[in-house]
Formats: structure tokens, C-alpha cells, sequence
């Protein structure tokens, strides 16, 4: 098969010691696109240093986790984000199922993301979470989406499944991780069937959220065919023909 990693974070300390290496098992195993998003300062400048080094394309944010507070590393995460390896703004987005950062700091910094997004358009990488069996987060980007318009792809997928009709309305891709499997994510297999496939991407989000069969301490890029063989299973596909479009959706929502 022919892979994507829409969102692998090679740059974390858990790759410390041999990101070359794992890359280098990610592409004997097909995969063919890998991205380092950045999720705070320091993995930014990270991203664009491994995009130089070993050929993943980078991408600069700020995480809601670590949204308090952001303000005052934004001007520097706007300057690398002109950088010509940069091609997507983000991880950002709301996180109220853990809620590291307070809301208001976390709605403050997604706004300048999705501004960012727009002003450069290249894509804004948007995560989003609520507590169990809430929607609040979900509503709440959905509404800053509805008055922004930037472009932007949902990193991975977790919601409703109205949710994810109201964001393919408005043109975004939908990414799924190895999040799907969990307990809880059941809409995930519903979304998966009515995204367009033109709007479909996969993702490990290494070196977290571990698939059934991969190593639970660390998820790696080569992981992500698990998830893709779920999503063609899903939609009753051939996985090498799903493998072909998938590549060629990064490339039209990354590398246009």
C-alpha cells in the first residue's frame, strides 16, 4: 500500500534518539508523506529542522494545552510560519476534555490560528476534544470555523456525526487515528463512510494513540496501514485503491 502520516509528531523526546531511523522504517513500510506538526515554540522550530533534515514537511502551532500564556511566543510562531517548508498552521484547536488551559486562553489562540490559516492559506490543523459524551468544544469550533473560513482539516476525528457533516459543509478534510478503535469513538466509523473521498486522510499521531497491534508506548509512522485498512474496510474499498487517493489528498490539501 501507499501511506500518508497526515500527523506524526517525530520531533517529540520520544524520537529522540533515532527519528531518522523511524522514519526510515515508515518508508520502507509505503509510507510516502509523513508531517511533523509543531504543537508549541520549541517543536516548531523543531518541525522546520526535521523538514531540512530528513524531507517531512513541517507545519507551526501552539496546542490548547499549552494555549495560556501563548500570546507571548505568537509573533514568532507567525514569522516561521512564512517559512516556504511550513505547509500547514497548527496542532491547535480545543481541548475541554482535559482542559490544561483555560477556555478563554484556548478560544483566544485558536482564533489567531485560523486568522493565520486564512491570511496565508495553507491549512489549519484542528484538534478537538470534549469530555464524554459532550459536544461543547465541537460547537464551539464549529462557530469560530463559521466566522472565520480559513482552510483546515479536523486532526484526528472525534464527535458526533452531525458534527462532521456541518465541517465537510464547509469544505474541510476529516483525518482518522487510531483513535477510532477506542470506546467512545463508534460515530467515528459512520464519518468515515460519508466523508467524500476526496476529503479523507489518515494519521498515526505518534508517538500517542497506539492502534490495535502496534506498540502501546509508542506509536510509530509505519502504524498508520492499520488505520487505513479500517477506513477501507469501512468504506468497502480496495485499500490499494483507497492508498492512491489518500496520497493524493495530502497532496492537495498540503502540498497545493
Amino acid at each position: 500500500m501507499r501511506l500518508i502520516d497526515s500527523h506524526c509528531h517525530l520531533q517529540a523526546g520520544a524520537f529522540a534518539a533515532d527519528a531518522a531511523d523511524v522514519l526510515a522504517f515508515a518508508r520502507s513500510a509505503g509510507v510516502e508523506r509523513v508531517l511533523a506538526p509543531g504543537y508549541d515554540l520549541e517543536s516548531s522550530l523543531a518541525s522546520i529542522a526535521l523538514a531540512r533534515e530528513l524531507g517531512v514537511d513541517a507545519s507551526v502551532g501552539i496546542h490548547p494545552h499549552v494555549a495560556e500564556g501563548s500570546e507571548a511566543n505568537w509573533s514568532e510562531i507567525v514569522g516561521l510560519a512564512a517559512d516556504p517548508l511550513v505547509v500547514a498552521i497548527g496542532e491547535a484547536g480545543l481541548d475541554y476534555d482535559r482542559g490544561f488551559s483555560p477556555r478563554e486562553a484556548q478560544l483566544a489562540n485558536l482564533e489567531r490560528h485560523l486568522e493565520l490559516a486564512k491570511e496565508l492559506n495553507k491549512p489549519a490543523i484542528l484538534h478537538c476534544r470534549s469530555k464524554p459524551g459532550q459536544r461543547d468544544a465541537q460547537d464551539d469550533l464549529i462557530r469560530l470555523l463559521d466566522e472565520y473560513r480559513p482552510p483546515a482539516l479536523l486532526h484526528s476525528f472525534s464527535g458526533p456525526v452531525d458534527y462532521a457533516e456541518r465541517v465537510l459543509e464547509m469544505g474541510l478534510a476529516i483525518s482518522f487515528s487510531g483513535l477510532v478503535f477506542r470506546k467512545g469513538e463508534e460515530p467515528s466509523a459512520a464519518v468515515a463512510r460519508l466523508t467524500p473521498a476526496d476529503r479523507l486522510l489518515v494519521e498515526t499521531d505518534s508517538p500517542y494513540l497506539s492502534p490495535p497491534g502496534a506498540p502501546r508506548r509508542r506509536n510509530e509512522p509505519r502504524y498508520v496501514e492499520i488505520t487505513a485498512r479500517w477506513l477501507a474496510g469501512q468504506r468497502s474499498e480496495d485499500p490499494n485503491e483507497l492508498s492512491d487517493q489518500l496520497v493524493a489528498n495530502y497532496d492537495r490539501v498540503f502540498l497545493k
